[in-house]
């Protein structure tokens, strides 16, 4: 999330995912091309209530501090609850998911009214937004898939997003090719349910055969990374193009939400835990550097003290070095809500052992890496980021946004730290 910048700027305030993130950045050029001024947008995440909570105290924030600028709520939680945030006496616009990236949406004289949120249900299209380049960012997002055709019990997402559906891989590749020859090392392909790219495109091309197509015509892209993606869905293309394709980085996160079967079920997830187990298996044989991060949920509904258990060993099981432990948090409307729920106080005690166990992930990630000399992509002036998405604190000069050579020599419990390597022509 950033905050509300000075009079007369045109502000994005962004929550959420890595989506939000690309997509904020349409706004920004949308803003622009309608001539919008003195405003705040805020992006706004649904994924929890604390997220929307969140926004609603950004959106009271920003009108204190800039009393005349015009204040713009978009983005997922609008979406779904659009009149939560039109009642609200700060908000001058409320924007659907489908509108915010609307050639026209931002211009003083548009119409439609204070609130202009459709069925985001009947979207079918994926528009190929264009930018070039990511303000204050190191590395580019690509969104190349949106939506969601999945109903896990829990989620909402689904309502704010709409179907899934695919960017033509064309546009993916144009716009891949375009980050790049603004200086971009690194792109990440985002979307909400990745994997899940090209099932609505004619031949249902695969996820695999667009990073495929990716990497061969934009030869000149260092690093290509993924965003989460599915633990039900990793199709051979990309498991061989992890295994033969250095440029492909050794990282991905898993949306694993539990270890438990019968919670997986309960949550209607689409994979076990043998099938979680068996993918990681599968691409550490052919990438034995890979590293895992993976979305766990702790106290959903009906979770007994041995599901948990079974969802706390799969952290060291699967060898996971990055855990994202989120406390259930029940979203009105959605079948998780109306199931048997535990009380806030165990669920808070199981989130906190299940962050213990990530952070004891991580240790032995860190001092795995001890020794390793890296390829760091500079974030800023002395962090960076390492191909296995470990973050680096680093001693040295190197460029914001270029890959530098470091040799990792310890770490501080949270970030491995490393020198930067002078090459014998500097």
């Amino acid at each position: 999330m950033s905050d509300a910048g000075p009079t007369g700027a045109v502000d994005i305030v962004t929550f959420g995912c890595r989506l939000n993130a690309y997509e904020s950045e349409v706004i920004r050029k949308r803003a622009a091309e309608d001539g919008l001024s003195d405003a705040v947008v805020f992006n706004t995440c649904a994924v929890t209530g604390e997220a929307v909570r969140q926004a609603r105290q950004a959106i009271r924030k920003a009108r204190r501090e800039r009393p005349g600028a015009k204040v713009i709520v978009t983005g997922c939680a609008a979406q779904i609850d659009p009149a939560v945030f039109a009642a609200m006496p700060e908000v001058d616009l409320v924007l659907g998911n489908a509108e915010k990236s609307q050639a026209g949406a931002y211009a003083p004289q548009a119409e439609g009214g204070r609130v202009r949120v459709n069925d985001i249900m009947s979207v079918r299209e994926t528009a190929g937004h264009l930018i070039d380049g990511l303000k204050d960012r190191a590395r580019a997002y690509v969104e190349v898939q949106n939506g969601c055709d999945h109903r896990c019990t829990f989620c909402i997402i689904p309502f704010g997003r709409g179907p899934s559906r695919s960017a033509a891989a064309g546009e993916v590749v144009e716009q891949v090719r375009r980050l790049t020859a603004q200086g971009y090392n690194e792109v990440v392909l985002t979307g909400v349910d990745m994997t899940s790219w090209g099932a609505d495109l004619p031949g249902q091309p695969t996820l695999g055969q667009l990073v495929g197509r990716v990497l061969k015509l934009v030869p000149e892209l260092p690093r290509l990374r993924l965003s989460s993606i599915d633990a039900a869905e990793i199709d051979a293309d990309l498991l061989r193009l992890l295994a033969d394709e250095p440029r492909l980085t050794p990282y991905l996160h898993l949306s694993l939400q539990a270890g438990d079967d019968m919670i997986l079920k309960r949550m209607k997830r689409r994979h076990s835990r043998a099938d979680a187990l068996r993918l990681v298996a599968e691409v550490r044989a052919v990438r034995p550097d890979v590293a895992f991060g993976a979305d766990l949920i702790a106290g959903f509904p009906t979770e007994t003290e041995a599901m948990f258990e079974n969802t706390l060993a799969l952290v060291e099981e699967a060898g996971l070095a990055f855990v994202h432990a989120f406390p259930f948090s029940p979203r009105p409307g959605t079948p998780a809500a109306r199931m048997p729920q535990l009380s806030r106080a165990v669920i808070k005690d199981r989130a906190a052992r299940l962050r213990a166990a990530g952070e004891a992930a991580l240790l032995r990630h860190l001092d795995a890496q001890v020794g390793r000399t890296i390829l760091g992509l500079v974030e800023k002036p002395g962090v960076g980021r390492a191909e296995d998405f470990t973050e680096i604190r680093f001693i040295g000069e190197a460029a914001v946004g270029s890959l530098a050579p470091m040799t990792v020599t310890g770490h501080d419990g949270r970030h491995a730290v490393a020198h930067v390597v002078r090459l014998a022509a500097e």
